[in-house]
């Protein structure tokens, strides 16, 4: 158990990395759109900008649960 999640964060990690460096040199990935998606709640008033991401917070939520499932089923093996 300890070793898949020490695998499945790694694994994270690695993602990140590259979704990071693909959007700082310059790439228009999931990262630009991620908290500007359509039910993202953003309020601007001068002098402070509340951002809640509902919509991202969801998705991010949903693509971990399937990632980590998978990574799951396919360690049990």
């Amino acid at each position: 158990m300890v070793r898949t999640l020490a695998l499945a964060g790694i694994f994270l990690l690695v993602l990140a990395g590259i979704l990071a460096l693909v959007e700082r040199l310059g790439g228009r990935g999931l990262l630009s759109r991620f908290g500007h998606l359509p039910g993202d709640i953003v309020i601007r008033k001068p002098g402070m900008i509340f951002a809640f991401p509902l919509v991202s917070g969801l998705l991010l939520s949903l693509v971990l649960s399937v990632v980590l499932s998978l990574l799951f089923a396919l360690f049990r093996r």
